[in-house]
């Protein structure tokens, strides 16, 4: 998995997914918050599921709310969180549905970008 050390500033419909994301992660008082962009430019906002019989990170929250509402592709997913590295979990889920060139941004809790990793 390459990850960019300097990562560009986001456009502004990949900082409006990051500002989601976290809203997302403060509103539900969760470990992290995720939103993806499908192909029509609909967004899904969830945060990490953490139940005795299911635990979902917020990435893929996100993208099976995605799936289950009819998307058929991703432009673009976030994540804020305090990780530092995407998760390879995270980054398949978002492959799976969007393709190895799908960006992931990952931003810390302040919504600073941390990094941008294709889902390859």
């Amino acid at each position: 998995m390459t990850q960019s050390s300097d990562p560009a500033a986001p456009g502004p419909e990949d900082q409006k997914i990051v500002t989601l994301a976290r809203s997302a992660r403060a509103r539900n008082g969760v470990p992290e918050g995720a939103a993806v962009r499908d192909e029509t430019g609909r967004t899904y906002v969830a945060g990490s599921v953490s139940l005795e019989s299911l635990k979902l990170s917020a990435l893929q929250t996100a993208v099976a709310m995605a799936v289950a509402s009819g998307a058929r592709s991703l432009e673009a997913a976030a994540i804020v969180s305090e990780a530092t590295t995407v998760t390879a979990g995270d980054l398949a889920v978002v492959r799976d549905l969007g393709g190895a060139g799908t960006p992931v941004l990952l931003a810390g809790p302040d919504g600073a970008l941390r990094s941008t990793t294709p889902a390859a």
